[in-house]
């Protein structure tokens, strides 16, 4: 069964260091064969929410966002790269991610959060999955954490230890397991509305 899986990622800061961590899933995902789209709130840059992308009308959005819509109503599953920000999500990743609801419905999410200290962004995390879950993503229940985001990973987002790379493949078991399973099920029954 071939996947579709897009990466979010949201930070818009110049040293940004959760890159490495969407690197590194990108490529983890690739070993698995799936198709993958990194969707960075920076290259997308819609601006604060001012039109969702349902509220214009059909072929009248943006190029970009209109491009986006298609990913997201075509992916199978998304993973949710994000750091924390003052213990919540980042402005930049609940923005870009606000600008569409129906298109994420009846579609797994799972969630890698990160920070520099010792806690990997595990509050973030928490507040990302009811975020996720209101916009009709179902959540995988294994969250990566990722701490010491700088002696976790190199730039180019390869893992320094294999524990890294070994918690990031059961993460993507069960990721999968939802994305086969929620596809078949879009495939065979439709959605409910």
């Amino acid at each position: 069964m071939s996947l579709k899986t897009l990466v979010f990622y949201g930070s818009y800061r110049s040293d940004r260091q959760g890159i490495k961590a969407a690197r590194f899933m990108i490529e983890r995902l690739q070993q698995r064969n799936h198709e993958v789209i990194l969707v960075d709130a920076k290259e997308y840059d819609f601006g604060i929410l001012d039109r969702m992308y349902k509220e214009y009308e059909p072929l009248q959005a943006p190029a970009k966002m209109q491009a986006l819509a298609e990913h997201i109503r075509t992916a199978d599953g998304f993973v949710v790269v994000a750091g924390e920000y003052n213990h919540s999500i980042q402005p930049g990743l609940s923005n870009l991610m606000d600008h569409y609801l129906e298109e994420y419905f009846f579609r797994p999410a799972g969630i890698v959060s990160y920070s520099v200290g010792g806690f990997g962004g595990v509050r973030a995390a928490i507040q990302l999955r009811s975020f996720l879950s209101e916009m009709g993503m179902v959540t995988i229940s294994s969250m990566l954490a990722i701490s010491k985001i700088g002696d976790s990973l190199n730039e180019t987002g390869t893992a320094k230890e294999a524990a890294l790379t070994n918690r990031a493949d059961q993460f993507l078991n069960e990721l999968e397991w939802y994305e086969e399973a929620l596809q078949r099920q879009r495939q065979e029954k439709g959605t409910p509305f």
